[in-house]
């Protein structure tokens, strides 16, 4: 995925993998995280994670106003794009987060992925950045 986003291998620390797995183990244990994959013919194309968002401000809000769940890594391989499999994905992930009680979904997309999240409902927010 994030070599399809053009992210150099350069940039990426040498044990991403073991990172990337020691993060799913944390949130699989305290955020509900769950992860969806489609499969044609029995190979996988697509996958995404989704689990409730550890927040970069402290939690002040009952979680009946605002319990965030966050999705990522929706990913479809460049073969199987633009047939809806990255929504479709997506509705898993979402399904998963109302089930866990949050009341928001947020994500980052891809310049790719936009429409695909816009086409779900998402609104495009207020993020703003700074490349320092």
């Amino acid at each position: 995925m994030w070599l399809d986003l053009e992210v150099p291998t350069s940039a990426m620390q040498p044990d991403w993998l073991d990172r990337t797995l020691r993060y799913i183990e944390q949130a699989r244990r305290e955020l509900d995280y769950a992860a969806f994959v489609a499969e044609v013919d029995g190979a996988v194309v697509g996958s995404v994670g989704c689990q409730r968002f550890a927040g970069l401000y402290p939690l002040v809000f009952t979680a009946d106003y605002r319990l965030d769940g966050y999705i990522w890594g929706v990913y479809v391989e460049p073969a199987y794009r633009r047939r809806g499999i990255g929504g479709q994905l997506t509705q898993c992930a979402i399904a998963h987060l109302k089930s866990i009680g949050c009341t928001r979904a947020v994500l980052n997309a891809s310049p790719m992925g936009k429409s695909v999240y816009q086409n779900l409902g998402f609104v495009p927010s207020n993020l703003m950045q700074l490349k320092l």
